[in-house]
């Protein structure tokens, strides 16, 4: 039986990887401002729990598939994460000092080059998706459907679309519905993607890709509603960040709605759900996205 120390294993693993080669991710030739190039680097080797990529190195291995294949799109996905963290923290934005326990990127950068460094990395992660062609032959038409998708569940239909809702919702939400819309757009769609992206490269089937987007939609949800809980009862030095920060903005969370107790129960639901619809989906190596949904329900940063 694996443990919780095995895939606490896994997880720090697979990030070291992931780390290295983001570190190189910027090609070095590339002539470009050295200030932005800094802004770029500091908000993108943060740290944090890697957990985008790692989901895209997951879903190809449940599928057979080589994760290496995969990695250049798992860096992609970290680096839309990334600029979005960079221009939500902005003063017009969350208006947030500190992210995984350093200053914010406006803080250290000024607000202009936060800006461009998440324009940055933006782009820049079309074009490491693409080198998952350049660089391990991933067939054209299936590095098209990942930018297909990766255009729209990162854009306005997606997580641009979720933080549009988020900041609306500052007017008050007073629906669930409106902040599940909230969550599903502005963290699940990511996560998504992810695990889709994945699969795609493994050579997923329509029904697998299917599960493997219920899988992702669950997760999502479980992610945030669990970061809702944490940000009342959470540890501040694990968190890398303040606690009640959500209460102090007057932000409506799922512990809001419904309790504490209630969002705890919401969040295991959610991952038995995520968990029956890989196990049900014929994958020949299920086990790392199974540990992981399990592993992230009991997350306590």
């Amino acid at each position: 039986m694996t443990t919780r120390a095995d895939i606490a294993d896994y997880i720090k693993d697979q990030a070291a990887l992931i780390e290295r080669e983001l570190e190189r991710s910027v090609p070095a030739e590339w002539n470009m401002p050295a200030a932005l190039r800094e802004a770029m680097q500091y908000s993108l080797m943060a740290g944090g729990k890697r957990l985008r990529p790692i989901l895209v190195l997951a879903a190809a291995e449940a599928l057979g598939g080589r994760p290496e294949d995969a990695l250049p799109v798992a860096l992609a996905v970290e680096m839309i994460h990334t600029y979005s963290l960079i221009h939500d923290d902005l003063p017009a934005m969350d208006n947030d000092d500190f992210r995984r326990g350093k200053p914010t990127n406006h803080k250290v950068f000024g607000e202009a080059m936060a800006i461009l460094a998440g324009d940055a990395l933006l782009t820049h992660a079309f074009y490491s998706v693409v080198q998952a062609a350049r660089k391990s032959g991933v067939p054209g038409d299936t590095i098209a459907d990942i930018v297909e998708e990766l255009s729209r569940l990162s854009g306005a239909p997606g997580m641009v679309g979720g933080q549009a809702a988020d900041m609306e919702g500052e007017q008050g939400v007073t629906r669930l519905e409106e902040l599940e819309y909230i969550h599903l757009h502005k963290t699940s769609d990511l996560i998504v993607f992810s695990v889709k992206a994945g699969g795609r490269i493994a050579g997923a089937s329509r029904e697998q890709l299917a599960a493997l987007e219920r899988f992702g939609t669950c997760i999502g949800l479980a992610f945030q509603i669990q970061d809702d809980i944490l940000d009342l009862v959470g540890d501040e030095t694990k968190l890398g960040k303040p606690v009640q920060s959500d209460v102090k903005q007057q932000k409506v969370t799922y512990p809001y709605f419904i309790g504490i107790e209630a969002s705890q129960a919401k969040v295991e639901e959610l991952t038995r759900e995520a968990r029956e619809a890989i196990t049900t989906a014929g994958f020949p190596s299920p086990e790392r996205l199974l540990q992981l949904a399990d592993y992230l329900m009991k997350r306590d940063h």
